[in-house]
């Protein structure tokens, strides 16, 4: 319980943080919906408690993370809930596309997804994790915070960061909705 307050005060100044990034740059429709050539807000986000969800990250033994944090050239973020249909039945498909980036990854080309549950508490996305066998990291989002913040985006909505030469995050996708075969999907974000 002390711990989901502290996350929760993590949360909180990590959407004031979030506002005032806003101001100062943070690309994003007036909506709050990061748009492609934006950059993703600086949303401080709780680690995941599996060392190897961890590991997948890259983010080394931290209690919080940011999006950019992330050791990937590419981070596909995906924003989902426990409770949403169209999220359940495209879960498989999401696999899928993890399992076709796994084989793939190579230096220069690493490409990582992170789920967020949006309104979902810890619990919850651990049962939508067993339920659709989710290979990857799925945050919870119990207060909406983060997806206030992304202006309330329907679900599920898939955020596609790519580092650039600075090594600086952008939006190069930003969709509700299914995104097609894994294939495409992957062709579309990684080339050929």
């Amino acid at each position: 319980m002390q711990g989901s307050k502290g996350f929760y005060a993590v949360l909180s100044v990590a959407v004031l943080l979030g506002t005032w990034f806003g101001c100062a740059g943070w690309g994003h429709a007036a909506s709050g919906v990061p748009e492609v050539g934006g950059t993703f807000p600086p949303l401080v986000l709780e680690a995941p408690k599996d060392p190897a969800m961890r590991a997948y990250l890259g983010i080394g033994d931290v209690k919080t993370f940011t999006v950019d944090q992330v050791d990937a050239d590419v981070v596909v973020v995906e924003i989902l809930s426990m409770y949403c249909p169209y999220c359940q039945r495209e879960a498989p498909t999401v696999n899928a596309f993890y399992e076709l980036a796994q084989k793939r990854n190579r230096p220069g080309k690493i490409l990582k997804i992170l789920g967020i549950g949006a309104g979902n508490t810890a619990f919850e996305v651990d049962v939508f994790v067993q339920k659709y066998k989710v290979p990857f990291p799925v945050i919870p989002d119990g207060d909406y915070l983060v997806h206030k913040t992304l202006g309330q985006v329907r679900t599920p909505y898939f955020i596609v960061l790519q580092k650039d030469a600075k090594g600086t995050p952008k939006v190069i996708y930003s969709q509700p909705g299914g995104f097609g075969t894994p294939e495409d999907f992957y062709r579309r974000l990684m080339g050929p």
